[in-house]
C-alpha cells in the first residue's frame, strides 16, 4: 500500500501549528422520520451510506469534529459518533427497523444537516447497501474553507526512512523489559512553535527523549530504544510499528502541546479511547493525527487495521496496563513538574493504536506558556521530566515482574 507512494516526495509544505477544523457536532436528534445534525461551524460535506448485519446508517462528515450529544428516536435505536480520521467525524445510526434515507440537505447557513428516513422492507434496505455513498454538499457560499497557509517551504519527505530498526541501548539481555520512547514530530514537521523564543516541539521532544534514555540506562534493569535520535520525519503508523517489531513492553510518545490561552500549563497523560474524554482531548488528537497529511497526501496510507481499530477484548488487557502506567507516571511526575488538573485523559491518537503494546502519550507541557517552555527547554527541566518517566518505568516493570 505504501509502495505506491514514492520514497522521496517533494511538496510545498504548509507550516501551521494547529490546523483548524470546520465545525464540531453540537447535537444529533432522531425523531418523526428525520435525523438532524447541528454543527457549531461550517463543514465540507457529508457522505451517507447504509450497512447491514446489524442494520445501520453511517454519515461521514468531512471537516468536522465528533461531539457528545445525541438523542435517538423513531426508526433510530441508538446514535454513536467518533473521530474516524483527522478531518472526518463518523456518525452511526443503529436502526430499530430497516430504513433508508429518502432526502438529505444542509440548511442555508451550512450548520445543520437534515436527513429524511423512511421504514422499508428488509429486501429494499439490502438493496441500498450495494449502492455505496450518497454525497450531500452545503451551499457553496457556506462550505468550510481549508486552513490558510502562513508560508511555504519545499522539503524532501522520506517515507519509511531507513530499513533498519532503532538501536536498543542497555544490557544485551532479551529477558530485560524494553521501552520505546517516541520523540514527537521531526523533520519537516516542527510540531508546536513557541511564541516565547521560537522553540520547536520537535527539538524539545527529542532532547527530552534522549534525557529519558540516559536516565533509564542508569539502573541497568531496563533496555530502551528511541524511534528517532535525529531530526527526521517518521509517519505515525511507523512509530508504533517500530515498537511492535522490537517487541517492546511499553511505548511512550512524548509531546509538548500549545494552546490558545497562554495560561494553560502543566503535563497531561493520554491513553487510547475511541471516545475522547473531552473536547480538548479530541481536538488535540485530531491535530496530532494530521501529521501524516501533506497537501492532501496521506503519507501513512489508509491501513484499515489501524484507522478502524475497534476496542475489543483483544485490546482490553493492553488498555488496562496502559491506564495503570498512566496513573503511575502522574504520581512520579507530580513532585518533579507541573501537572494539569484532570491530568489523565483519553483520545484516539494513532500512535496509541498498537493492539498489543501498552502505550501512553505524555504531553509534557505547553510551549505556548512562558514558564512551561522555559522549563522544558532547559537541561534542568528535561532532567526532571526524565527522572519522573524513568522512576515510573522502573516501578511499572517491577510490578509486572512480581505478578508473573
Amino acid at each position: 500500500m505504501r509502495g505506491m507512494i514514492p520514497a522521496m516526495l517533494f511538496a510545498a509544505l504548509p507550516i501551521c501549528a494547529s490546523p483548524a477544523m470546520g465545525g464540531t457536532v453540537q447535537k444529533i436528534s432522531a425523531q418523526d422520520g428525520a435525523v438532524i445534525v447541528q454543527f457549531d461551524g461550517v463543514v465540507d460535506r457529508a457522505d451517507v451510506f447504509t450497512l447491514a448485519a446489524p442494520d445501520r446508517i453511517a454519515i461521514d462528515v468531512s471537516g468536522a469534529t465528533a461531539g457528545q450529544s445525541a438523542f435517538a428516536g423513531g426508526s433510530v435505536q441508538n446514535i454513536r459518533q467518533r473521530q474516524f480520521s483527522a478531518e472526518t467525524a463518523r456518525i452511526v445510526l443503529d436502526l430499530a427497523e430497516p430504513a433508508v434515507v429518502t432526502n438529505g440537505n444542509f440548511s442555508a447557513d451550512g450548520k445543520s444537516l437534515r436527513l429524511s428516513l423512511r421504514p422499508v422492507p428488509l429486501t429494499e434496505f439490502s438493496g441500498t447497501v450495494a449502492r455505496g455513498k450518497t454525497q450531500i454538499i452545503p451551499p457553496a457560499a457556506f462550505r468550510a474553507d481549508p486552513p490558510k497557509r502562513r508560508y511555504e517551504v519545499t522539503a524532501p519527505i522520506r517515507v519509511n526512512v531507513g530499513k533498519g530498526l532503532p538501536v536498543v541501548s542497555g544490557l544485551a539481555d532479551d529477558s530485560l523489559p524494553l521501552v520505546v520512547i517516541d520523540a514527537g514530530h521531526g523533520g519537516h514537521d516542527p510540531g508546536a512553535i513557541s511564541p516565547h523564543g521560537g522553540q520547536l516541539e520537535k527539538d524539545v521532544t527529542l532532547a527530552i527523549a534522549k534525557s529519558v534514555r540516559n536516565e533509564i540506562l542508569k539502573s541497568g534493569r531496563v533496555r530502551v530504544a528511541l524511534t528517532r535520535d535525529t531530526d527526521k520525519f517518521i509517519v505515525l503508523q511507523d512509530r508504533f510499528q517500530l515498537a511492535r517489531k522490537l517487541r517492546a513492553d511499553l511505548f511512550i510518545p512524548i509531546h509538548a502541546d500549545s494552546a490558545e490561552s497562554p495560561e494553560a500549563t502543566g503535563g497531561t497523560v493520554y491513553t487510547l479511547s475511541e471516545v475522547a474524554s473531552d473536547r480538548e482531548a479530541q481536538r488535540l488528537a485530531a491535530r496530532e493525527n494530521k501529521a501524516n497529511i501533506i497537501n492532501g497526501v496521506n503519507l501513512g496510507g489508509a491501513d484499515a487495521n489501524v484507522s478502524s481499530i475497534l476496542i475489543d477484548l483483544t485490546q482490553r488487557e493492553t488498555m488496562n496496563v496502559s491506564a495503570d502506567f498512566a496513573k503511575l507516571l502522574l504520581r512520579e511526575a507530580a513532585p518533579n513538574m507541573r501537572i494539569r488538573g484532570n491530568s489523565h485523559r483519553f483520545a484516539s491518537f494513532i500512535v496509541l493504536k498498537a493492539p498489543d503494546t501498552p502505550s501512553v502519550l505524555f504531553e509534557t507541557g505547553y510551549l505556548s506558556n512562558e514558564a512551561d517552555v522555559t522549563f522544558l527547554a532547559s537541561q534542568s527541566g528535561q532532567g526532571k521530566v526524565a527522572r519522573a518517566l524513568a522512576n515510573a518505568i522502573q516501578v511499572h516493570f517491577a510490578r509486572r515482574i512480581a505478578l508473573r
